[in-house]
C-alpha cells in the first residue's frame, strides 16, 4: 500500500558522515546515544553508520510500532537481525550488489601482494636494502571461497581470472557449489581460504583451530566477511606457530583492532580497517540504492533486496 498519510519518518543512524539528502522526507538524524528517541515513531530506520553496534538497545527502548522497513548500509546484516527485529513485521533490507566487484578486487589484489612479497618489498624498502628475491605464482593455485553470495561469487570469478582454481562453498550445494558440510574435505588442499559468507548462527566462528590445522602451512587466509567468522585467538596461534603462511584481514571481532593485537606486528600478516568495498563514491552509491527502494517504499511496491530474516542474507540470485 502506497504511504498516504504525508511523506514517511526515516530515522538515521547517521555515524559521521551522514547521508545527505533523502528527497521528501521528515529525517531524523541520531547518533548511537539518541537512536531510541528518533526511532519512535519512525516508519523507516536507515543504518547509516553499519559499523555501530546501536541498534539492539535503541530498538528495544523505543515504539517501534510504526516501524516497516529497515535498511542497512551494507551487505551483512548481523547486526539487525536480533531476535525482536526477527520477530517485528518490518521487512529488513541491505546494500546488495553495490560491494561485489570492490571486494573481489581487494581479494584479488591481497592474494597478489602476497605471492609477489609485496609487503616484504616495501619492508626492505623502507629500510634502504636491496635483497633480491624469488616470488611465486598464482596460476594453478587453489581457491577455497566460503560464500556462494553476490560477493563471493565475484570474488571466485576475479581469482579465476588471474588463474586460481576456486572451489566455491554455500550454505547447500547446487550447480557448481559444494555444501558448506563439505568444506573440511576441501581445505587441505587449499592454497587459500577466502571467508566471503555473511555471519549467522551456522558460521559464526567456522574458522577455529580444527579447521585450521586442517590447512596445509602453505595457506593463506583472506576474511572479508565478518570478525566473527573466525575464532581470532586460534587464527593468531596458527600464524604465530606457522602452521599457516600468512593472513590478510580486513575485518575483526573487535574494531577498531585493539592497539596491543599481535596481528598489527606479524610480517605474514596484512592488517586494513575494514574498507575492501569503499571506493571513492561508496557512499552516494549507497545512498542512491536507497532512494530507489524509498521510491518503491512510498509507492507500496516490493522492496529490493529483502532480507530472508531466518537465514541472515537476501536469498536468490542478484
Amino acid at each position: 500500500m502506497p504511504v498516504s498519510a504525508g511523506q514517511p519518518i526515516i530515522a538515521v543512524l547517521a555515524g559521521e558522515d551522514p547521508p545527505g539528502d533523502l528527497g521528501a522526507a521528515e529525517v531524523r538524524l541520531a547518533g548511537d546515544a539518541d537512536l531510541a528517541s528518533a526511532l519512535s515513531g519512525a516508519d523507516v530506520l536507515l543504518v547509516w553508520d553499519f559499523l555501530s553496534h546501536a541498534v539492539p538497545a535503541a530498538w528495544r527502548a523505543a515504539d517501534t510500532s510504526r516501524v516497516r522497513w529497515v535498511h542497512t548500509a551494507s551487505a551483512g546484516v548481523d547486526k539487525v537481525t536480533f531476535p525482536e527485529l526477527r520477530a517485528h513485521p518490518a521487512e529488513i533490507t541491505n546494500a546488495r550488489g553495490v560491494f561485489d566487484r570492490p571486494i573481489a578486487e581487494f581479494v584479488a589484489g591481497v592474494v597478489l601482494a602476497f605471492a609477489k612479497d609485496l609487503p616484504g618489498s616495501l619492508r626492505l624498502q623502507g629500510r634502504g636494502e636491496w635483497r633480491h628475491r624469488e616470488t611465486t605464482s598464482v596460476a594453478g593455485r587453489t581457491a577455497v571461497v566460503v560464500g556462494s553470495g553476490p560477493i563471493g561469487r565475484a570474488v571466485a570469478d576475479m581469482l579465476r581470472a588471474i588463474g586460481l582454481s576456486v572451489s566455491l562453498v554455500g550454505r547447500r550445494a547446487a550447480d557448481g557449489v559444494h555444501a558448506f558440510d563439505e568444506l573440511p574435505a576441501l581445505l587441505p588442499g587449499a592454497d587459500w581460504l577466502i571467508l566471503a559468507a555473511p555471519l549467522t548462527d551456522a558460521t559464526r566462528g567456522m574458522l577455529d583451530k580444527a579447521a585450521l590445522d586442517l590447512l596445509p602451512d602453505s595457506a593463506r587466509v583472506v576474511n572479508v566477511g565478518r570478525g566473527g567468522l573466525v575464532v581470532e585467538p586460534d587464527l593468531v596461534a596458527a600464524l604465530q606457530e606457522e602452521r599457516i603462511a600468512g593472513a590478510a584481514l580486513d575485518v575483526f571481532e573487535v574494531e577498531p583492532l585493539p592497539a596491543d593485537s599481535p596481528l598489527w606486528t606479524m610480517e605474514n600478516v596484512i592488517v586494513t580497517p575494514h574498507m575492501s568495498g569503499d571506493l571513492v563514491g561508496w557512499r552516494e552509491t549507497l545512498r542512491t540504492q536507497f532512494l530507489e527502494n524509498l521510491d518503491r517504499f512510498r509507492a507500496g511496491e516490493p522492496l529490493h533486496n529483502i532480507v530472508d530474516k531466518s537465514l541472515g542474507y537476501v536469498k536468490g540470485t542478484p
